[in-house]
This record gives C-alpha cells, sequence and structure tokens, in this order.
C-alpha cells in the first residue's frame, strides 16, 4: 500500500496511545498548508499495541492519507473561525477520513489546517452513530487549538487532550455498547412486580427525568448488574441508533464519563464514591439525569434553555482564560473550574426532580398489570412511545400555528397545556424534551430569552 506516496513529512511527530483493547481508530493526523511545500503533516497519533484490524497502515501511509484531504483546500473560502467537516471515502485503500478543515496561524503564517481521523472502511457502521459526539468534541479542542496558535504555542498539546479521550471511548464503544435491539426480558420492565428490581417510586422518577432530559442519563453505582439493567431499562425509550450511542458499565473496572453519550452506565470506587467531571457534564448536548442505584436518587440539570446558556458562558469563560495564559506551561487542565469577572458557574446543577407527571405513572401502572414472558409488555411500550412522539409532533405544530412559524413570540403557554392535556409540569417537560430533539432550539424560543433559574421560571410560567 505504501508503493506511490509521497516521501514523509519533515520531522513528523508521532504520540503513540495506549488504549484498552482494540481501538477501531487506525490514527488521527494533524497536517497543514505549506504555501512552499504543499500539504505537510505537523503530527500522527497512533493506537498502541498489536494491530487487531484487517487494514495496517504504516506512516507513509498515513502521510498520505493526511495529505489527501487538504488537496484543493488551498483557495478555501470560509468565515473566520469555521470549521468544516468533510467525510471522504477511500474505497481503494480500505479506509474513512473524517476531516476537519480550518485556518490558523503556524510559523507566522495564515495557514489552512486538518485535523484527520483514518479508520477501515468496515468500521463505518460503528462509527457513523458516534459521528456528532466526536466532531463536537473536535471542534471545541481546534477552538482552542486556534487561540494557542495565535499565541505562537504548539497547537499539538491541545489537541492531544481530547484525541487520546476519543481513543479511549472509541475503544470502550466497541466492546461495551448498548446493542439497537434491547431484549425486554434483560430490564425491569420484565419483573413480576415493579417492586422486585427497584422502589416503585425510584423507577418512577428515573424514567420521567430521563425524559424529561432529552433521553440523556447516567447511572451510577457499586453493583455492576444493577446498574446496567436500570440502563438497558432506560435504553428501551430511545431510538436504536441513540442506544448505539449508549454505554454499558465495566463490570472490572470504571469508564470516565465521556461528553455526549446518551444512556452510561458508571462504577463507584472502592471507597463507594465517584468524581463527576463539571467541564465534561456541562458540555454534553442535552441536559443529563443522575442516577444512583445504590441509594436510589435521581437528580436533573436544569432544563434545555438554561443548559445552553450556561454552557456557552462557561465556553466563553474557558477561551478567555486560554487567551489570558501567560505561557504555554500555563494552560489550565480540564479539571480546573475556569471562571472569570462576569461569571463563576453554579457548580451544584443537579437538582431534585421537582415535577411530577401523568405519562410515565399511567405507564407504569398498567404495564405490570400485563402478564411477562410474553411480548405484551414490549407492545406495549412501543405504544407508549408513539404516543409521546405523536404528542410531540403535535406540539410542534401548535406552536407554529400560534406564532406563524416563529415571526412572532409564543405568548400561549396556558392554553397549548390545556389544549394538548399537559396541564401537569412534567408531562409538558417530557413531550417539550421530546420535541426539542425534533426542531433544536425549542426550549429558547418558547421560555424567551431572559435565562431564570428554574425556581423563578416555575413562578414565571405560571403567569401564563
Amino acid at each position: 500500500m505504501s508503493s506511490g506516496c509521497p516521501p514523509q513529512s519533515p520531522a513528523v511527530a508521532k504520540t503513540e496511545v495506549a488504549v484498552d483493547g482494540a481501538c477501531p481508530l487506525l490514527a488521527a493526523t494533524f497536517a497543514y498548508w505549506d504555501n512552499i511545500l504543499g500539504p505537510r503533516v505537523r503530527h500522527i497519533w497512533a493506537p498502541r499495541g498489536p494491530p487487531a484490524l484487517a487494514v495496517q497502515l504504516g506512516d507513509g501511509d498515513i502521510t498520505f492519507l493526511a495529505n489527501h484531504t487538504l488537496n484543493g483546500e488551498i483557495l478555501r473560502s470560509a468565515e473566520s473561525g469555521a470549521v468544516d467537516v468533510k467525510f471522504f471515502v477511500l474505497s481503494e485503500k480500505g479506509v474513512v477520513i473524517v476531516s476537519l478543515i480550518f485556518d490558523g496561524e503556524l510559523k507566522g503564517d495564515r495557514n489552512t489546517c486538518a485535523l484527520s481521523v483514518i479508520l477501515p472502511q468496515a468500521e463505518l457502521g460503528f462509527y457513523l452513530p458516534l459521528h456528532a459526539i466526536c466532531v463536537d468534541r473536535l471542534k471545541h479542542s481546534i477552538r482552542k487549538g486556534r487561540i494557542w496558535m495565535q499565541k505562537g504555542y504548539n497547537i499539538v498539546s491541545v489537541l492531544t487532550s481530547e484525541i487520546i479521550p476519543i481513543m479511549e471511548l472509541l475503544s470502550s464503544m466497541k466492546t461495551h455498547s448498548v446493542p439497537e435491539d434491547i431484549d425486554i426480558k434483560d430490564t425491569v420492565l420484565h419483573d413480576d412486580d415493579i417492586g422486585d428490581s427497584c422502589h416503585e417510586d425510584f423507577l418512577h422518577k428515573a424514567i420521567s427525568s430521563h425524559l424529561q432530559t432529552c433521553g440523556c442519563s447516567m447511572v451510577v453505582g457499586s453493583n455492576p448488574d444493577k446498574v446496567n439493567k436500570i440502563v438497558r431499562t432506560l435504553c428501551l425509550f430511545l431510538t436504536p441508533t441513540e442506544r448505539r450511542c449508549s454505554r454499558l458499565c465495566k463490570s472490572d473496572g470504571s469508564f470516565s464519563y465521556d461528553t455526549g453519550l446518551f444512556v452510561q452506565g458508571l462504577l463507584k470506587d472502592s471507597t463507594g464514591s465517584f468524581v463527576l467531571p463539571f467541564r465534561q457534564v456541562l458540555y454534553s448536548p442535552y441536559p443529563t439525569t443522575h442516577i444512583d442505584v445504590d441509594v436510589n436518587t435521581v437528580k436533573q440539570m436544569p432544563p434545555c434553555h438554561e443548559h445552553v446558556y450556561t454552557q456557552r458562558r462557561y465556553m466563553r469563560a474557558e477561551l478567555g482564560a486560554l487567551w489570558k495564559a501567560a505561557g504555554e506551561d500555563d494552560v489550565l487542565p480540564d479539571t480546573v473550574i475556569h471562571t472569570d469577572e462576569t461569571f463563576t458557574p453554579d457548580l451544584n446543577i443537579f437538582q431534585d426532580v421537582m415535577h411530577k407527571d401523568t405519562l410515565v405513572m399511567g405507564f407504569l401502572d398498567e404495564v405490570f398489570l400485563l402478564k411477562p414472558g410474553l411480548s405484551l409488555r414490549s407492545t406495549y411500550l412501543a405504544q407508549f412511545l408513539l404516543l409521546l412522539h405523536r404528542k410531540a409532533l403535535t406540539l410542534l405544530k401548535y406552536i407554529e400555528d400560534e406564532t406563524q412559524k416563529g415571526k412572532k413570540p409564543f405568548r400561549s403557554l396556558r392554553s397549548l397545556k390545556t389544549d394538548l392535556d399537559l396541564t401537569s409540569e412534567g408531562d409538558l417537560n417530557i413531550i417539550m424534551a421530546l420535541a426539542e430533539k425534533l426542531k433544536s432550539g425549542l426550549h429558547s424560543f418558547v421560555f424567551g430569552k431572559p435565562f431564570y433559574t428554574s425556581v423563578q421560571e416555575r413562578d414565571v410560567l405560571m403567569g401564563f
């Protein structure tokens, strides 16, 4: 495969990444366009260990593929700060390349750069559901990297801080991802009685909060079997694609929390505690539910519009702190909470589930009346999910009609709750969360630009 490859880029540094198990990625590269030499590779990241994949690449092959992504980008015209995502499927090489193209200052000149990940074409089906997660995380790494380049520092250290966790994430998803098809026998919904595996109120709160936070939850506990049973139960309320973006816990160890997954199981350490990374949780695209199966507690983050607002403010604070760093050694690790004069994040981001609902409560009351061991409960669950989906579509259509498709503000929330039978705040939150996934930005549009705390928001909603 190396025949016909261009010569290796001069002084290409390489970082070998040790991952647990076989990593589906072949390599990641950072390349830039040199006005004299053309596309050049600056750094290569490759998983360490014996290759477990059919496609094997040498450094020369990786360089050739990285150069391929920059060919034709010399006349690239894009807004300042824009990041273009390009997807290359090279069947003749048997590989797929995902490249993020951006501009940055390198060696005193403005250059077109590319951060790419290379994986075998056979892994395309595995990677596609995780594509958005990887791209979002790499984009923010590029935002930080462009600041570092502007200051004349080495961008590789910033990129490495995100590329290594992504390799670890893909490796863990290869072995512990939730399958598309879940057997209801492996979930709590197969029990003879709602109290067989967990307390009735706990299961109700867990599912209700899970739906209110757009299907994003972390399940924490000391018993891996109990954690995974709740993970599979919550995944029943997700689409098959979303299930493939969910992860079971590891019985002989513990994964770290990963931004962007829908449901993930996490084990506590030997002392019975689990350190939750504030930054990674805040950077998730949707708010998250925290479920502790040891003490049967359920807590949730504020709704989508508050979550996004806090996320953007923290992101600006993080980038601002990076810009103010006096030297390359002063870069702050991801575990440090970034603050500035105008914004100090509230570290207590998880709240008790305050809103009761009737949708999930009615579903649980009725599903356990059906005889287990048959397909009745699976069919009833499918009908329940279809009902929620139709209510979400109806809510979107209702808001479109009331606002003339967004031309005027929405001011009839009380009428909406009455007309759509969503007078319970928990029911409204569940349907709003499902609608948010269908039409991003719905929460911000409905609740307006002022961002209240959850308690204040409830007081305001009572006036509609």
